[in-house]
């Protein structure tokens, strides 16, 4: 008996699959509460060199202390003297603001810098002066997350399918509660990142066994729906991480409120049930036959549990090391690329997460129905070129038309989460049960290298500014080209041995 008709003959999509999925789906809301979180807790926000401070210990108007351009103090530089000469007879900064300071010298900002009340007035950057010379240092930080989950998915993808899907997804909700504590106590960047990196890793192995497990536990015709639930969950969490960031300015405070939950989602996960797919290909049929049977008490199918014996496992073959690796580098690359630096669409930071979290809603929906409609393989590739052309075709709209740089950039971030929907339900079919996990993980692993160099990316901008565009739309366009050479798995059942992988 084939596990596709085992499930059947247990309920197929009964009350077990309803709960676990959702047991499953609830963390996913605080996944892209991580991912995106520097968006919030990095945010930059308008700053000038403190001025130097005068001999009898006065303070020295900002006009004569900072040089002006296009009506503002620069960021960066301050006069080495104080220009009084900018004052006109009213002591105004007229003369300061049309940026009539001759050729002054200058310096750095020795003193520190002055960060004005706005939108961001806590963040790890005016905390520790991630501006000018520093600035950098903020996208390292985002980068050093996105490390870590390149390192976890590869780590928690080999050590899933050794030692089961449910033990390393508890340890991972436990570790990325603490680290994420960790991350908002941090005295110092460099504990930040470290922290960050832990947390990362974490999140990497959230994000694979809760997508194994949900797979591995629910019949074929719903994987499609499934999986797209799941993601409408990430998008759900978009939502929430733009309401707890306004709700809460301060950093650290916005660190807590998202770590915190996942120390209830760790002990509520002993509760679930082993994968019975993973158990009898590791050769546990014992252990598979008692969670089937709980199945079946579940779903109301008690007797025909109790029918089962550990037979059950027979004809699922033996594991042969081989695998296929569905790259999703593209998809990544190009989605953090646009969705970790919203301030530079010139919008309202707050407005801007709630569009970008909004417009995955239509954008998964349309995924599933092409999914289901037209297959994997066409959905994959139309999500991938919709979302290379949107980002290119911003290369040549004007920054005087915010409007329609923005409009772009969203239906190119939709396309990409469209994308991100199909991969992880294409993924999930093109590897056989025993190495699910592993190939999983390496396709989370360039997934996540795409994450990873996606914010450094973007220092390409001081050598030509629409390079970072050009290298975030090429990619995905590529990627669509390349998917035609992916087998299509639609309506096939889950392949369980590598022989079933080579019979497809």
């Amino acid at each position: 008996m084939s596990f596709v008709e085992l499930l059947a003959r247990l309920g197929g999509m009964g009350r077990f699959q309803v709960t676990y999925v959702a047991a499953l789906a609830v963390p996913l809301l605080m996944l892209a509460s991580h991912n995106l979180l520097q968006n919030f807790t990095a945010g930059v926000p308008e700053h000038h060199c403190r001025p130097r401070a005068a001999a009898n210990g006065s303070s020295v108007p900002l006009a004569v202390s900072i040089p002006w351009e296009r009506r503002r103090p620069q960021r960066c530089r301050r006069f080495l003297e104080p220009q009084w000469h900018l004052l006109d007879t009213n002591g105004s900064a007229n003369a300061a603001a049309n940026g009539s300071a001759g050729h002054a010298a200058t310096e750095p900002c020795h003193d520190g810098w002055t960060y004005l009340d706005g939108i961001f007035r806590d963040t790890i950057v005016t905390e520790w002066d991630l501006v000018c010379d520093s600035q950098k240092l903020r996208q390292v930080a985002q980068s050093i997350y996105m490390a870590g989950i390149l390192v976890g998915s590869c780590l928690f993808g080999v050590l899933s399918d050794k030692f089961g899907r449910r033990a390393l997804l508890s340890w991972c909700y436990l570790q990325l509660g603490a680290m994420g504590v960790g991350t908002a106590a941090a005295p110092s960047l460099p504990v930040y990142c470290v922290c960050r990196f832990l947390t990362g890793l974490a999140m990497a192995g959230v994000s694979l066994n809760s997508a194994s497990l949900c797979m591995e536990w629910i019949p074929t015709e719903a994987r499609a729906i499934v999986g797209t639930i799941n993601g409408y969950c990430y998008t759900l969490g978009q939502f929430v991480l733009a309401a707890a960031a306004f709700a809460l300015p301060r950093w650290r405070q916005l660190q807590l409120a998202v770590s915190l939950p996942f120390f209830g989602f760790f002990l509520y996960s002993w509760l679930y049930v082993e994968s019975a797919r993973w158990q009898v290909t590791s050769g546990r049929p014992d252990l598979a036959l008692r969670g089937l049977r709980k199945v079946a008490r579940v779903n109301g199918r008690k007797e025909e549990g109790d029918k089962l014996s550990e037979e059950v496992g027979t004809g699922l073959g033996v594991p042969v090391p081989i695998s296929r690796v569905l790259r999703r580098f593209s998809t990544s690359f190009a989605y953090y690329g646009l969705a970790m630096d919203l301030q530079s669409f010139g919008f309202n930071v707050y407005l801007s997460q709630v569009v970008f979290g909004a417009v995955d809603i239509p954008a998964k929906l349309l995924s599933v129905l092409a999914i289901s409609c037209l297959g994997r393989r066409p959905a994959q590739g139309g999500s991938l070129a919709l979302a290379g052309l949107c980002i290119l075709g911003n290369i040549f709209v004007p920054s005087e038309l915010p409007a329609l740089r923005m409009a772009l950039a969203v239906i190119g971030k939709g396309a990409l989460a469209a994308s991100f929907n199909c991969a992880f339900i294409f993924t999930g079919e093109l590897f056989p049960t025993v190495i699910r996990q592993t190939g999983m993980g390496l396709g989370g692993t360039l997934a996540r290298v795409g994450g990873m160099v996606a914010p450094l990316v973007r220092l390409t901008a001081e050598v030509a500014p629409a390079l970072p565009l050009v290298i975030y739309g090429v990619a995905p366009v590529v990627s669509a080209l390349a998917t035609a050479a992916l087998p299509e798995t639609r309506h096939t059942a889950l392949p369980e041995t590598v022989r079933d992988v080579e019979r497809r």
